[in-house]
């Protein structure tokens, strides 16, 4: 029965979408595309329904469609159009969470060239864990899937997991996995010896081995070696001629046809394998040299093939462009739909041409409307000739600008920001220490440059947080440069700004300005002007800078000047209450804890805002497993307060959910943190003592997690039972901090 027989068993398609049945002819791609009746939907799918053609096979057209996939009898495709449909198109992407298909694995085992190092990783991975260095796209994936397949008794049942997963917690769950790869550690955690002793211990339960892969990143590496018992294990590709003949010797079996073809190419292949070429760019040179005929590639041709050449034309290619427009459109739209019928890609050119306004051409053209090139004109007058087009966006390539200020560009590891980590290409001059001598120059002999780079750093994207460290050194340092009474001037234009970035700009500067002995003086007699009599922004400031350099440099007068910021939570004040909170938590962190802390029992026990402040900022310094573990201690200077903190907290409606979600945190991270367990048990223990509706809370999620092995339960299953049975409880009221209009039970 024919698919149009099922209409019952149709998938439902949302959205513009063409089911073509099996066999059925492609129309002439010509005729439909040039009907002046069709939309541009209509033609986009004429061609490329064309372009398939009859020996192709039919396909599933929806452009951004939901397709419920139902029963389609018959051979069917669907294509996701774009670069990656496009012939020798999309890049295979190393990171991914899940199954590693078999198809893949066997891949990796094709013509593999094992590296030097891969018996002492084998070795190393015999352990159950092994972390390999090495930079991606190098081949070290298909190294570690190699020793991933033999490391587990041939077997092909791998998994992957992404660098998110938390590998001191994270447990085998599927039971046919022999092997695991991991693309890089999650910063948020810290893998120290007694996590990777338990994760070894379950990968060896679970009769599974791992491969970890890590970049060439030195602080990671340093605190690796640092704390663990057994270091990451480098990798180096192999070199390219071993690679090449590995491979070589699986596409073409026959020896004397490899040897035959080796001869013929000769000696192009000796200058192709270049030291510094990749086994995935050797990868692509053995696909070109093996391809299907009776002589071999022309070597002459050979190398108009090999995308890695590419890199070393394209500059020479834009430069040939650089004068024509339509083949810098041509040129980037082709490279965007390579694969695409010709019709759409010109009618693509033609719309990016329209869309840049211009800014494709090298040179000014004169325009009769008097827009685009002739509002660039001089108020002088016309220029004579054609004048150099600065919205050409082809102007200046950034080898050119390097040089030019005599900077390079290099790679330099991974930054982190707010659960992600990402790569860096920093530009740095040559020279150590120019931008500075640059800034100083210009900031002392050019007056109005201070006035333009301030004017520029006060309209920074509030989406750029990264920019507010070394725009606030810059500014720091121009304080000194300037000197006299009015070198804080550019500094609290910015304090006084209506945009967030640019305040958190002016606290770094204030920290920096105030390590030049001269200015730091008046740096603090600012500040407390400020913090007193400031407005909502000067007074975000001061909280922002005392929570950073100033503030770390000396914390007793940082948590004072935080203070007297502090008015409350009230419409405006809200913003500042936030910095205010923000700040302490840096300070805490920053190594201050016993200053910070000490402040808020005694501010505990004033009525007012001073109350408010110490326990709403509270829940957040539980992140500090560390110090409070030494506090709950037998000998914690605080123990007392930091139980009597964690009770207020939890029976605070407002602050229930942040601080429980806190203590569960440790109670997962003391599975692993041996440490960190009597601790918690202590402080579990003091709760369960006096359970009033917040401790109740807490215990109820910790005896309800799914976690077996959940530090705690034993202790919160207890209190529960007891509680249930109606055993004696000391139920005492909630304490009064703040007076008894902060009580909310």
């Amino acid at each position: 029965m024919s698919p149009d027989e099922r209409p019952d068993e149709r998938p439902a398609i949302e959205g513009p979408a063409v089911v073509a049945p099996p066999g059925a002819g492609a129309p002439d791609p010509g005729d439909p595309a040039d009907d002046p009746d069709l939309d541009d939907f209509d033609r986009e799918f004429a061609n490329r329904f064309g372009a398939w053609r009859d020996d192709r096979g039919p396909f599933i057209y929806a452009p951004n469609g939901n397709i419920n996939t139902g029963s389609v009898h018959g051979d069917q495709r669907v294509e996701n159009g774009g670069a990656d449909a496009a012939p020798g198109g999309g890049l295979r992407v190393e990171a991914q969470d899940g199954p590693i298909s078999l198809a893949e694995v066997m891949e990796a085992r094709t013509g593999f060239a094992r590296p030097d190092c891969f018996a002492e990783a084998s070795e190393q991975l015999r352990t159950g864990l092994l972390l390999l260095v090495g930079e991606p796209g190098t081949g070290r994936r298909t190294t570690a899937l190699n020793l991933l397949f033999e490391g587990s008794g041939s077997s092909p049942a791998l998994r992957a997991l992404d660098s998110d997963s938390d590998l001191s917690t994270w447990r085998p769950t599927h039971t046919g996995a022999r092997g695991y790869l991991v693309h890089g550690l999650s910063p948020e955690v810290r893998l120290g010896p007694t996590a990777v002793a338990k994760l070894r211990e379950r990968l060896q339960a679970a009769d599974a081995r791992m491969v970890v892969l890590l970049p060439h990143d030195p602080h990671t590496l340093r605190r690796l070696a640092r704390e663990l018992d057994t270091g990451p294990v480098a990798y180096t590709p192999p070199v390219p001629r071993a690679v090449f003949d590995a491979r070589l010797a699986a596409a073409v079996p026959d020896e004397a046809r490899r040897r035959e073809l080796t001869d013929r190419l000769e000696p192009e292949l000796a200058e192709l394998l270049a030291p510094e070429l990749v086994p995935a760019q050797v990868a692509e040179l053995v696909d070109e040299v093996s391809r299907p005929g009776a002589e071999g590639p022309d070597p002459a041709d050979l190398g108009q093939r090999l995308s890695f050449l590419a890199e070393t034309e394209v500059p020479d290619l834009l430069k040939e462009l650089r004068e024509d427009s339509d083949g810098l459109a041509f040129l980037l739209v082709t490279s965007v739909l390579e694969g695409l019928d010709h019709r759409i890609v010109r009618e693509e050119t033609d719309r990016l041409l329209e869309l840049a306004a211009g800014r494709l051409d090298s040179v000014q053209r004169a325009n009769p409307n008097g827009s685009n090139g002739d509002v660039l004109q001089s108020q002088a007058g016309p220029a004579e000739g054609p004048q150099p087009n600065p919205r050409f966006v082809f102007r200046r390539s950034l080898d050119e600008l390097l040089a030019t200020i005599r900077a390079e560009c290099a790679p330099d590891g991974m930054r982190q920001a707010s659960g992600y980590a990402y790569a860096v290409e920093p530009v740095r001059f040559k020279r150590h220490r120019q931008a500075e001598t640059v800034l100083r120059h210009v900031w002392r002999q050019y007056g109005e440059v201070s006035g333009l780079l301030t004017e520029w750093i006060d309209k920074v994207p509030g989406h750029e947080p990264d920019l507010a460290g070394p725009m606030g050194r810059v500014v720091g340092l121009a304080a000194g440069w300037s000197g006299g009474r009015r070198a804080l001037r550019h500094i609290r234009e910015l304090a006084r700004s209506e945009s967030a970035q640019s305040r958190s700009t002016a606290a770094y500067a204030l920290g920096i300005a105030a390590q030049d002995p001269v200015i730091a003086g008046e740096v603090k007699h600012r500040l407390g002007r400020w913090s007193l009599e400031g407005g909502v922004r000067l007074r975000s400031t001061v909280a922002d800078a005392c929570g950073r350099d100033f503030g770390a440099a000396r914390p007793e007068l940082a948590i004072s000047l935080i203070r007297r910021c502090y008015r409350g939570e009230k419409d405006d004040e809200r913003w500042v209450a936030d910095e205010v909170r923000r700040s302490l938590a840096r300070l805490f962190a920053a190594g201050h804890q016993s200053a910070v802390f000490r402040q808020f029992v005694e501010w505990s026990e004033q009525p007012g805002r001073d109350a408010e402040l110490a326990h709403r900022t509270f829940p957040g310094l539980l992140r500090d497993t560390a110090w409070f573990r030494e506090q709950l201690g037998s000998d914690g200077e605080f123990a007392d307060a930091v139980v009597a903190f964690v009770r207020r907290s939890l029976n605070d409606e407002d602050l229930f959910a942040a601080t429980s979600t806190r203590l569960l945190g440790w109670c997962r991270q003391a599975v692993w943190d041996e440490p960190l367990r009597p601790a918690v048990e202590t402080l579990l223990t003091a709760l369960a003592g006096d359970m009033r509706p917040g401790e109740l809370g807490l215990l109820t999620g910790i005896d309800s997690s799914d976690d077996p092995d959940l530090v705690g339960r034993a202790i919160a299953h207890r209190a529960l039972e007891a509680w249930r049975h109606g055993e004696p409880q000391p139920f005492r009221s909630a304490p009064t901090f703040g007076g008894p209009d902060d009580r909310r039970y």
